[in-house]
């Protein structure tokens, strides 16, 4: 395979709502460019890009898939991203390591919401963007109405390169008003007959010709003058003048195709190997620490590993870009991320999971390699002396849908684990934690089917029985009054025994309040001599704040950092709900101890207690975690998706219109997110998305705590 220089390389990323025809698209594109001799298709599962077993067994694509052309003497990469919104993390990977996104769009259901995400993370990074209007053929495709409405979504750049005479089964000709011709094809598709534009369409047609002389002229003061001067510009000019315009944004090309019957994608092929822009016509990319890295094969040699995966019958692949320098087979470079060395025995050029070798990759390119030591997604490989760094390169999207797993059998535990941390080194938007609070693993993810799909890889590829329950949820403990209380821990038993007496009273702590100073319960009143303050920041949030008001050495100053253990544990156990207490100041005012059977465990466990009675007795709340949530739904049916939120105790904080959707903002009580993106896929028919992040924690409703209360109270009877 030919050696291709970083001015013939151009990386293109496949974007779009699940259904458009990405895939189907893919499969088109590499039977023009003659990589396949056959098109195969979703529905039999034989396509290059959707190889994975579960991929097969779904039906649609879960993995974002690599693949190149050799086009027009120019060497295009690109990658299969998956359409639906629960794999986006695919779709942000590949748009951080290509340059241009095509975005397929199904003509017949037009603007999707996940084709609105993929555009603001365009938009976020910067990238051109390119329209594929596909499916035009299908009986409910309405080009007209669909290009109306991109230009109320995505504005007046939206620009037509071509428009068909007719859609639905009658489509089989367009014209094409860049090169003012037009096309047409039979029942096949293949190669088009290629005529000029019949008398009836010229004059449309030529209307928008101009529209689109005029968007590529506005990109170059040179172009605007001779479009000035003499009404119209070549075909070279309009070429160089819309590349310019795709590299600002400020142009949105629109093609028309339909990627099953072939018809268009050679045409647009070509539009991608003749204008689109290279990679050294980018902006120079930078790195994690804002170091430009210029994609120059003479300089440093640099790769960013955007992703890893274990494939059937190969094992582990590692995919990578050449950011800078060239690569070469046998090359030593270091992992500046995980500090290892690692010797690139051999290096690909990828179509699916057809790896063939090469000599070597220059910046810019996109390869991968097998069997590396010690690599993972998101690893940064120098050779010696470049301090480039890619460590946090890309930005995921928070997780939106969450579930306990474990294994049938106890003792596959460990091997869960590695099997979990493996798929997320995989997939960053796979989240794992082991919760000490909640004692369970809880993985996180995009949504139902995100989950279901890991669910199915371990199940099916490794063999490995897991159940998928409920989380339970992170409550919070707290109280509201001051309180007061005194606990005697006395033991024995023989010998030495146990004594220890702690008196302490608490109150809901808040910043900036001032120290303590006098308290009265009933008739008594109680003063505080302040002689040691402790500040606790707790790690899941508020603070434990403790002053130490012993007088006349009742309590040896020795036993107080033993007290404060004793806090702690109530504090990491709350007395309510077994959940984490947080923002409670104590004051340790009196106690007493005795000269041989006082110790540190005594002295423990009478705070410990002291500090339960005390908090039972401070009106204590439970606080729940509260989520901002934002959906973005069809105007036809915010009313149910409103309904629904209520119903799961939501306060609405607002509604707006944008871009022809309608945006619900709203407060949340996790509790009730559990089963939400199933449930708002099933009432808006998947039409909808939504983002939830973490806000504040707020009281929960009487109700709910009682419940809670007497739920709690039956598993520690049950213990």
């Amino acid at each position: 395979m030919k050696v291709y220089e970083t001015k013939e390389i151009k990386n293109i990323a496949l974007l779009g709502s699940k259904g458009s025809g990405k895939t189907t698209l893919a499969e088109a594109m590499l039977y023009e460019c003659g990589v396949i001799k056959r098109r195969g298709s979703v529905d039999a599962k034989n396509t290059v890009c959707d190889y994975f077993p579960v991929e097969k067994e779904y039906g649609y694509s879960v993995f974002s898939t690599v693949f190149y052309a050799e086009f027009l003497g120019k060497k295009l990469n690109m990658i299969d991203c998956p359409g639906g919104d629960d794999f986006v993390g695919g779709a942000i990977t590949a748009l951080n390591v290509t340059d241009t996104g095509v975005i397929v769009i199904n003509g017949q259901y037009g603007v999707e919401v996940g084709t609105q995400n993929i555009f603001r993370t365009t938009a976020k990074l910067k990238k051109p963007v390119i329209f594929a209007m596909n499916q035009l053929d299908g009986e409910k495709a309405d080009y007209d109405n669909v290009l109306e409405q991109m230009k109320e979504v995505f504005g007046n750049k939206v620009v037509p390169i071509q428009y068909p005479l007719s859609c639905g089964a009658g489509f089989n000709s367009m014209i094409d008003v860049l090169l003012m011709k037009k096309y047409s094809w039979g029942p096949d598709g293949g190669v088009p007959t290629i005529e000029d534009i019949p008398a009836e369409e010229m004059e449309k047609a030529k209307e928008l010709h101009q529209q689109l002389v005029e968007a590529a002229a506005e990109n170059d003061e040179t172009l605007m003058e001779k479009f000035f001067d003499q009404g119209h510009l070549t075909e070279d000019e309009m070429r160089e003048g819309i590349r310019k315009g795709l590299v600002d944004r400020s142009i949105f090309p629109v093609f028309c195709v339909s990627a099953e019957k072939d018809m268009g994608v050679r045409r647009m092929m070509e539009f991608l190997g003749n204008v689109v822009p290279f990679v050294e016509d980018m902006p120079i990319p930078v790195d994690a620490n804002g170091n430009e890295v210029k994609p120059d094969s003479n300089g440093p040699l640099s790769l960013f590993v955007f992703k890893t995966t274990v494939e059937p019958h190969i094992g582990e692949v590692s995919y990578f870009k050449v950011m800078s320098g060239t690569l070469t087979a046998g090359a030593d470079l270091d992992n500046i991320t995980r500090g290892s060395k690692e010797r690139f025995a051999q290096i690909n050029c990828v179509c699916g999971q057809i790896k063939t070798p090469v000599d070597k990759l220059c910046a810019g390119d996109i390869g991968a390699t097998v069997k590396m030591k010690d690599v993972r997604t998101g690893n940064t490989l120098n050779e010696k002396g470049c301090d480039y760094t890619y460590d946090g390169y890309i930005k995921y999207p928070a997780p939106k849908y969450q579930r306990a797993v474990r294994p049938v059998t106890e003792s596959d535990a460990e091997k869960l684990s590695a099997i979990l941390t493996r798929m997320h080194e995989e997939d960053p938007t796979w989240v794992v934690e082991q919760s000490k609070e909640l004692k369970q693993v809880i993985l996180s993810g995009q949504g139902e089917f995100h989950l279901r799909t890991l669910k199915w890889r371990v199940e099916n590829n490794d063999k490995l029985p897991i159940v998928f329950e409920e989380p339970k949820i992170p409550y919070r403990e707290t109280i509201t009054k001051a309180s007061r209380a005194d606990y005697r821990h006395k033991k024995q038993s023989g010998g030495a025994g146990q004594f220890g007496e702690v008196h302490l009273i608490i109150e809901p702590y808040t910043e900036g309040m001032p120290a303590p100073d006098t308290y009265k319960f009933g008739s008594q009143e109680f003063k505080m001599n302040v002689r040691d303050t402790q500040e606790i920041p707790l790690e899941w949030g508020g603070k434990l704040v403790v002053y130490n008001c012993i007088v006349g050495g009742a309590i040896d100053a020795r036993f107080i950092p033993a007290i404060v253990k004793g806090l702690m544990d109530r504090m990491e156990q709350g007395p309510l709900t077994g959940s984490y207490a947080r923002d409670v100041r104590v004051c340790i005012y009196d106690g007493k101890m005795h000269p041989v059977d006082s110790n540190e465990i005594s002295f423990r466990l009478a705070g410990r207690n002291a500090f339960s009675e005390a908090f039972r007795s401070a009106n204590p709340k439970i606080l729940e975690p509260v989520y901002d949530v934002e959906v973005m739904v069809p105007g036809d049916v915010m009313g149910d998706v409103m309904s629904d939120l209520q119903g799961r105790r939501a306060i609405i904080m607002g509604m707006e219109s944008e871009s022809g959707f309608e945006k619900i903002s709203a407060k949340v009580p996790l509790k009730e997110m559990s089963s939400y993106s199933t449930a708002l896929s099933s009432i808006t028919g998947g039409r909808s998305s939504f983002t939830m992040k973490f806000a504040s924690y707020e009281l929960v409703p009487g109700d709910v705590q009682e419940k809670l209360l007497k739920e709690y109270a039956e598993t520690q009877t049950e213990d």
